[in-house]
């Protein structure tokens, strides 16, 4: 029987269908270090910890100039400032972000982060602010603009994924006949397209474009489409509805006011930004 990798459109309903199912979990109960009301905390202390990878582009990224930029970034510093404090971004590999969240090292995760039950049976979400999906970047066409089952989905095929990522879990369940090879960031992942030691990498599209624009002259293909629609969100500790409750209202009003589409409009839009990381 032939493998059909699903619509995004299938893909996003299931999701919905399963965050719907799982909707009473949505504020897990915890212990320990990452259960209680941080927002009392955040607010004496006067700093809004944000985790994130720093390395996903355009949602977060290092400039040239070692600063961090990116439409995460923008989000974060501009909830920090409408509740007084100011924000400090934590950078971790992509793995680590919501262990780091559960332990009570940062109050929030934003960096790309995927709402799936599973995380949400751990974390509470606010979101989403943005919609993506998993893409396929290779220098083979043929693979790159794969979209059915024995194209992908071969023995000596070669993935390689981020570690802990929902593409990660794709090529676990969709091409269960390929090789895996997960990595701690995309930046190594793509290194090991171009060296030919993994035939396509399985990320996420934005990152797929970038690695294409990062590397000109490495013969990536560009994605052409997403293979799945992903929710993303702001992650926040269990057992915290009060922040939860500030950072949802936040979003609301960033869409309301349309600021949110102003902020999406200049990262993942405009393009001007490119400039500035050559």
């Amino acid at each position: 029987m032939e493998l059909r990798m699903p619509s995004p459109r299938i893909v996003l309903v299931w999701a919905l269908c399963a965050l719907a199912a799982t909707a009473c979990r949505s504020v897990p109960a915890t212990t320990g270090a990452a259960s209680g009301a941080r927002l009392p905390a955040i607010l004496a202390r006067g700093e809004l910890r944000v985790g994130l990878t720093g390395e996903q582009a355009p949602l977060n990224m290092r400039t040239p100039g070692g600063g961090l930029a990116g439409l995460e970034v923008d989000l974060a510093n501009a909830l920090a400032q409408s509740m007084g404090v100011r924000a400090r971004f934590v950078e971790l590999p992509f793995a680590e972000l919501l262990p780091a969240l559960e332990r009570g090292d940062v109050d929030l995760v934003a960096s790309g982060v995927t709402i799936t039950p599973e995380r949400n049976a751990r974390v509470a979400f606010a979101g989403p602010y943005f919609v993506t999906g998993t893409a396929i970047l290779s220098r083979d066409a043929a693979l790159a603009e794969a979209e059915h089952g024995p194209a992908l989905d071969a023995p000596g095929r070669r993935y390689v994924a981020l570690a802990g990522s929902t593409s990660e879990s794709f090529v676990r369940e969709w091409l269960p006949q390929a090789q895996l090879q997960s990595v701690p960031d995309y930046e190594s992942a793509v290194r090991m397209v171009i060296d030919g030691k993994a035939d396509a990498m399985v990320g996420d599209f934005l990152a797929c474009a970038m690695a294409v624009w990062r590397h000109p002259e490495a013969g990536l293909v560009p994605p052409s489409s997403p293979l799945t629609a992903e929710p993303i969100g702001v992650a926040i500790a269990a057992g915290d509805p009060l922040l939860v409750n500030l950072v949802e209202n936040y979003l609301d009003t960033l869409e309301q006011t349309g600021l949110l589409t102003q902020l999406k409009a200049r990262w993942l839009s405009d393009g001007a930004w490119l400039r500035e990381l050559r």
